[in-house]
C-alpha cells in the first residue's frame, strides 16, 4: 500500500488522532510486507462492504473511525457509515462514486483511498463474518490504547511537573476504564 502518510494518535478507545509520519514509527520493510488479506481492519471493511444494510446496525453502533489504526481505513469507514446512516447503498462502487462526488479521489490521499477500496473489494471476506471482524477491530483498538497509555506515562515522567503527574496517571486510568467498559458492554450484548 506504500507510505500511509499521516497516522492518528491516542483517544479514549485506543484509536489514533494526532498526526505523525508513519515512517517514524514503522520500518519500511513492514510497509512493503503489508497485505490487506492479513489486516483485520481491511477484512472487517471488506465484510462490511458486502453485508446487506439490514445486518450492519450493531456494527455501526459499536465502531467509530477512532477504532481504526490505519487512517485510510478510518476514512473509508467514516464514508461507509455516512452512507448507511443516510439510507444509501454502501457497496464498493457506491462508496467510490461518493468519493468522486465529494472530490476525494485526487491527490495522494484520494489515490490511496481508491487503491485501498479496490483492495478491500477483492479480499473475499464473507459478509456473515462481519460481527467477528468488528469485535477483532475493537480488541485491537483496546490493546493499542494500553500501549499508548504506557508511552504517555513514560513521557509524562520525563516532562510533566510533579504536581501534575498523579492527575495525568488518573486521567489515563479513567480513559482505559471507560474503554474496558465499552468493550465489555459490546461483548455482553453480542453473547448468545
Amino acid at each position: 500500500m506504500g507510505n500511509l502518510g499521516d497516522q492518528r494518535s491516542n483517544d479514549a478507545n485506543g484509536g489514533r488522532s494526532v498526526t505523525s509520519d508513519l515512517s517514524d514509527e514503522t520500518p519500511q520493510s513492514d510497509v512493503e510486507d503489508y497485505s490487506a488479506t492479513l489486516d483485520i481492519e481491511a477484512q472487517m471493511l471488506c465484510s462490511l462492504l458486502w453485508t446487506p444494510t439490514g445486518r450492519v446496525a450493531s456494527v455501526m453502533k459499536d465502531l467509530t473511525p477512532e477504532d481504526f489504526y490505519q487512517p485510510v481505513h478510518a476514512a473509508l469507514f467514516e464514508v461507509i457509515a455516512g452512507l448507511i446512516a443516510a439510507g444509501e447503498p454502501h457497496s464498493g462502487a457506491y462508496v467510490l462514486m461518493t468519493l468522486q462526488r465529494d472530490g476525494r479521489t485526487s491527490g495522494h490521499i484520494g489515490k490511496q483511498m481508491v487503491t485501498t477500496l479496490t483492495q478491500l473489494m477483492t479480499i473475499g471476506v464473507p459478509s456473515g463474518a462481519l460481527e467477528h471482524y468488528a469485535a477483532a477491530v475493537l480488541t485491537q483498538a483496546y490493546r493499542r490504547g494500553f500501549r499508548t497509555a504506557a508511552k504517555s506515562l513514560a513521557e509524562a515522567a520525563e516532562s510533566l511537573p510533579e504536581d501534575q503527574l498523579y492527575e495525568h496517571m488518573c486521567s489515563i486510568g479513567r480513559e482505559r476504564r471507560a474503554a474496558s467498559q465499552r468493550l465489555q458492554a459490546i461483548r455482553e450484548r453480542r453473547a448468545p
